[in-house]
């Protein structure tokens, strides 16, 4: 298996931690999602693997995309770093047979949601945050999301993060279906891993056909979903409501939208 400098992997009998290395706020780009979706790869072909656990150095589990810097290009088609080529590598990271565990135990912003959704269980502490933040930049849910947040928790739960942008803690998100398991900040991992010990003890083609029923159509639905929110990105990329989105961000205040 290829190593990398951003990802990095830990054996517990079947379980593989898979860990993202970009701390403290473990900003993606294409490249780190890009190196991610290698090693699920990977790992789906080890006959010793039988359940990963997604986890994350630092202080943030993910903050998503860093706008503070010049000149991102995500939201251009032409682009090697456009968020279409990062939304390819997510469709690989769902594509994986194997069961996935998410040990989320900072902030999980924006595209870091998403990236958090991958995981079948998400495993998190009263310090965890999830926001959608993508209106409050002025642009469209990336990432799937639009589509499997609304599969986790509901339409309505899911159109209150979408539209609203707000954060929702731990607590709140084990009340909204987005955690399985609340516990204190330093056993997160742990108790992601046990979680995952606990699939891998099952019959693994039995888990895997299981898993592979249940998610059903999933990964079809995922990558035509990724093609509309790619679209709906490029042309409100090019709004002054997402310059002063991003600005706004930046300054830590509230936006000034204009509908422009």
């Amino acid at each position: 298996m290829k190593s990398f400098d951003d990802v990095a992997i830990e054996w517990h009998d079947h379980v593989a931690v898979v860990e993202i290395r970009r701390p403290p706020l473990n900003f993606f780009d294409v490249r780190l999602i890009e190196h991610l979706a290698e090693v699920f790869e990977a790992l789906e072909e080890d006959r010793q693997c039988r359940a990963i656990v997604l986890a994350a150095q630092g202080k943030a589990f993910c903050a998503g995309a860093d706008f503070s810097s010049s000149g991102s290009d995500l939201f251009e088609a032409d682009s090697d770093n456009s968020a279409i080529t990062l939304y390819k590598a997510a469709a690989r990271l769902y594509s994986c047979a194997k069961p996935v565990v998410g040990a989320i135990h900072g902030a999980a912003i924006g595209g870091g949601l998403g990236l958090s959704l991958v995981p079948d269980f998400r495993v998190v502490c009263p310090e965890t945050r999830f926001a959608a933040n993508f209106v409050k930049l002025g642009i469209h849910p990336g990432f799937g999301i639009s589509l499997v947040l609304p599969r986790l928790i509901g339409q309505q739960r899911a159109n209150l993060m979408l539209l609203t942008g707000r954060r929702i803690n731990g607590e709140e998100a084990l009340e909204f279906g987005l955690a399985d398991q609340l516990v204190p900040a330093d056993q997160v991992r742990d108790q992601a891993i046990d979680l995952a010990t606990e699939i891998a003890q099952c019959a693994p083609l039995a888990v895997e056909s299981t898993r592979a029923t249940l998610r059903h159509g999933l990964v079809e639905e995922l990558r035509s979903r990724l093609e509309h929110e790619f679209a709906e990105q490029i042309w409100l990329a090019k709004t002054d409501d997402h310059k002063e989105g991003i600005a706004a961000v930046k300054e830590r205040r509230e936006g000034n939208f204009t509908r422009s």
